[in-house]
């Protein structure tokens, strides 16, 4: 039988908690239950917050990434989650995500692979899916554009020099950077990494675009398809 929250010391249940001791201090699913507010007459809210949490019978229980990845339909298969609660679980999930994007890209100077790595790591290191984009720069390397390029399954996003060129060609610009993520962490180039960025560049070439760089963002690490890891640092 589980304990309801109101049989819980003041200084255990979860808004109390958070007042006292900070959010920090919280686990995922107090924190988690604070968003579901009410529970049922089974399942107190920090009950149901660790049926969440639990969902899909995942292993790693403190990664959360897997939240952005639930439907509404995912969420109310759990009594006592009805679709208001699925709603704002998902809001808030997405809410997370954004606050990982940079406020800002445009206008930064981009020197090296890793000023571009440390630009996109957080936003590109926990997609499910692989993501392209595409790094516009003017003359001194400074970020007039990002534009997203293709959204692949589990192991691939294609990378079409048409498609890749066709806004630099279009804002006339002269240099620009490639990036995408492996989903599987791992930011060890495939072939048909190599094979992508080759066409790429000599598309680029011949329109007078200079292809800086192609990164690779795998799970907190990031590798560089045109400097390797000894020369990541290399300045553009």
């Amino acid at each position: 039988m589980s304990i309801k929250m109101k049989e819980l010391p003041e200084s255990e249940k979860p808004y109390e908690k958070l007042e006292i001791y900070g959010a920090k201090k919280l686990s995922n699913a107090e924190l988690l239950a604070i968003i579901i507010k009410t529970g049922t007459k089974q399942d107190s809210a920090l009950n149901l917050a660790q049926k969440v949490i639990t969902l899909k019978n995942r292993k790693n229980k403190n990664n959360l990434t897997f939240l952005r990845d639930l439907t509404t339909n995912d969420l109310t298969t759990i009594n006592g989650i009805g679709r208001v609660k699925a709603i704002q679980i998902l809001a808030v999930a997405e809410l997370a995500n954004r606050m990982l994007t940079p406020i800002k890209t445009t206008e930064q100077k981009i020197k090296t692979t890793d000023d571009v790595a440390n630009l996109f790591m957080s936003q590109m290191s926990n997609e499910k899916r692989e993501i392209a984009k595409v790094i516009i720069l003017n003359t001194k390397n400074v970020i007039i554009k990002v534009l997203d390029l293709s959204i692949g399954g589990t192991n691939y996003a294609v990378l079409e020099p048409k498609i890749v060129l066709e806004e630099a060609v279009k804002m006339q610009a002269p240099k620009i950077i490639l990036i995408h993520n492996h989903p599987s962490g791992d930011p060890t180039p495939s072939e048909q990494d190599f094979q992508a960025t080759d066409r790429i560049f000599e598309a680029a070439n011949i329109m007078g675009i200079d292809l800086l760089d192609h990164v690779i963002i795998g799970k907190n690490r990031y590798e560089s398809i045109m400097f390797g890891k000894k020369r990541r640092r290399r300045e553009y």
